[in-house]
């Protein structure tokens, strides 16, 4: 009886996760997936090769669970015309097909590794007869500040692009290491104190869109999110005015209790931005690296005499 009871449940487990499974797809028709749905020339392209190279590997895959059911099928026992090989030892068609099939997969995913690796480089800027919008990112506890060097303004959680126009990210860390990231735009790149990494992206059509910290960094990690404004160039000018219109300016003592940890923090404006703030953010981690020359000749010296040694800081900093 006791053995028959147990039957019975798992049966009826087993009922109820098939009717688990055959549900989920209609659950998940809602969630937005938003890697498969890119709203930028980089997502784009990273979206085609996700696509690509599923489609490789289920030319292995999909034969493979095709033939296990054929094959259990046909030489199931009850079956008697099946053909029995007892000392049948190897096929030279079967072996064939066996390697020659996988190995002209894996060359064709190398090629597509090395090309779209190349192409994809974060680092690399992408061509357009747009110049460039250049924004300095700085992550700290929990949230996200945005520099627009060549525009004097700043913003904590809200980034506002236009469409169409590259815009190049320098990324640093005030704390934690974390990455930024915004699926709908395409790839991610780690922010690290003292260390800047760079990332280009476009947006190819108007928009808000998400962007994250996609790097555990501490319990504010959750609300360490940004939208991200695609608009059109006129639209954009207007944000950047309504940005210059703000009562605050980001100097060093607003930065000061800007980098307090905080959670979920408000989106905050800043009409005039410090000289060399995103440099001096990076510069604080100089120790990890440090130059020749006594701590007291270090402090004695003049902060441009100190931009020489760091020919590359002032690059992004133009």
């Amino acid at each position: 009886m006791f053995a028959g009871l147990t039957r019975g449940y798992a049966m009826r487990a087993n009922s109820w996760r098939w009717v688990g499974l055959m549900v989920m797809p209609f659950l998940l028709s809602g969630c937005n997936w938003i890697l498969f749905n890119p709203k930028g020339q980089v997502a784009l392209a990273e979206r085609n090769l996700i696509f690509l190279s599923t489609a490789l590997m289920l030319l292995v895959v999909i034969p493979v669970i095709v033939m296990t059911f054929v094959f259990a099928y046909r030489y199931r026992a009850t079956n008697k015309k099946a053909r029995y090989s007892p000392r049948w030892a190897s096929s030279h068609r079967i072996e064939a097909v066996v390697w020659g099939v996988p190995l002209l997969i894996i060359i064709i995913l190398g090629w597509v590794t090395w090309v779209s690796t190349h192409a994809l480089d974060p680092y690399r800027p992408i061509e357009s007869d747009t110049p460039p919008l250049n924004v300095q990112v700085v992550a700290t506890d929990w949230k996200w500040l945005f520099i627009y060097p060549d525009l004097g303004i700043a913003t904590v959680n809200e980034l506002a692009i236009p469409e169409h126009t590259p815009v190049s990210f320098t990324v640093t860390s005030d704390a934690a290491m974390t990455s930024f990231f915004i699926p709908a735009l395409g790839g991610q790149i780690y922010a690290m104190a003292g260390m800047q990494t760079k990332l280009h992206l476009i947006a190819n059509e108007r928009g808000e869109f998400r962007g994250i910290a996609a790097n555990y960094n501490g319990p504010g990690f959750s609300d360490m999110h940004f939208a991200t404004h695609a608009m059109t160039p006129a639209d954009f000018e207007g944000w950047v005015a309504k940005v210059k219109s703000s009562p605050q300016s980001l100097n060093q003592d607003t930065y000061a209790e800007l980098a307090k940890p905080t959670v979920a923090h408000r989106v905050t404006y800043y009409s005039a931005v410090q000289d060399r703030m995103f440099l001096n953010i990076v510069d604080k981690y100089e120790g990890m690296n440090k130059r020749s020359g006594t701590q007291r000749e270090q402090a004695e010296r003049p902060a441009l005499d100190r931009s020489v040694h760091r020919p590359d800081l002032l690059t992004e900093e133009r």
